[in-house]
């Protein structure tokens, strides 16, 4: 994962756990929904972000294990 993305999700996360703290100190059950929300998407967002390094990791990985069946062949 991005180092980028990996910060813009930290943020997000603790943007919405500064709104949950918001709603709860202030009643609003709206804003502590919404910041509860945010943590969530922000979760996700950092799942995905890890799914998707994992992939590709597979594919260089993949890549690299054709590259030395290859090798091997043209070595024959």
């Amino acid at each position: 994962m991005a180092a980028e993305d990996k910060i813009e999700n930290g943020l997000d996360n603790l943007a919405g756990k500064a709104k949950e703290a918001g709603g709860k100190l202030t009643g609003d059950d709206r804003l502590e929904a919404e910041g509860k929300a945010d943590q969530v998407q922000a979760q996700a967002k950092d799942k995905v972000d890890e799914a998707k390094q994992t992939i590709s990791d597979g594919v260089d990985k993949a890549k690299d294990a054709i590259s030395g069946i290859k090798d091997s062949l043209k070595k024959d």
